[in-house]
């Protein structure tokens, strides 16, 4: 019989995308300080991906703690540009301000999942995306947070690629799925593998 499976994470688009797979899960949103977590993993010179991964573990860690016998998936998504990690921005101005260091240039974006099961995690993943920007005009970065601000407040790096996003990229190296912030082939292999989906 197939394990429950929670999803640690209060994302809409990861959830529809294990909704489109008929994967059947729970969603519980884990409650942890990740500023505080990413600035201490920071101050030790963790590397991008490793802040990513932590992250992820402690959100399903937090759930699993609650949750006895289930299978709990934490997802967390980085961005990557030349060594220095981007988060969401806080305000229109930031998502400007980042997008404007990002144009012209490649950045990665490296999606973490961890699925802990009784406190102990099982199986952990890091997809790793390349991407391009194009050389956006000020004018219509700025056009584009205005329009698309109550979305893109919730992404890392102030764009959607799913959305008008795509219009700022010229090229992008990997999986999809992982740039929407989930690394779901590899997700989907290992739950099959177990026998918690129809092979």
């Amino acid at each position: 019989m197939a394990q429950k499976l929670i999803l640690a994470s209060g994302s809409a688009i990861r959830a529809q995308l294990l909704r489109q797979a008929c994967v059947p899960f729970d969603v519980s949103v884990a409650r942890i300080d990740e500023e505080m977590i990413k600035a201490a993993l920071l101050a030790d010179g963790a590397p991008p991906r490793d802040i990513a991964d932590t992250l992820a573990e402690m959100k399903a860690r937090k759930v699993s703690d609650k949750n006895p016998g289930a299978l709990v998936l934490g997802c967390d998504q980085v961005l990557d540009h030349r060594g220095r990690l981007l988060s969401k921005p806080e305000t229109a101005e930031d998502a400007i301000a980042q997008l404007i260091a990002l144009r012209g240039d490649r950045h990665s974006l490296l999606s973490a999942a961890v699925i802990v099961e009784d406190g102990k995690p099982i199986w952990r993943h890091v997809g790793q995306v390349r991407l391009r920007m194009r050389d956006a005009s000020d004018d219509y970065i700025a056009d584009y947070v205005a329009r698309n601000w109550d979305s893109i407040r919730h992404a890392v790096g102030a764009y959607k690629l799913e959305e008008e996003g795509v219009r700022l990229f010229s090229g992008i190296e990997g999986d999809y799925f992982n740039v929407l912030g989930l690394p779901l082939l590899e997700l989907l292999n290992y739950l099959t593998l177990r026998g918690d989906l129809a092979a």
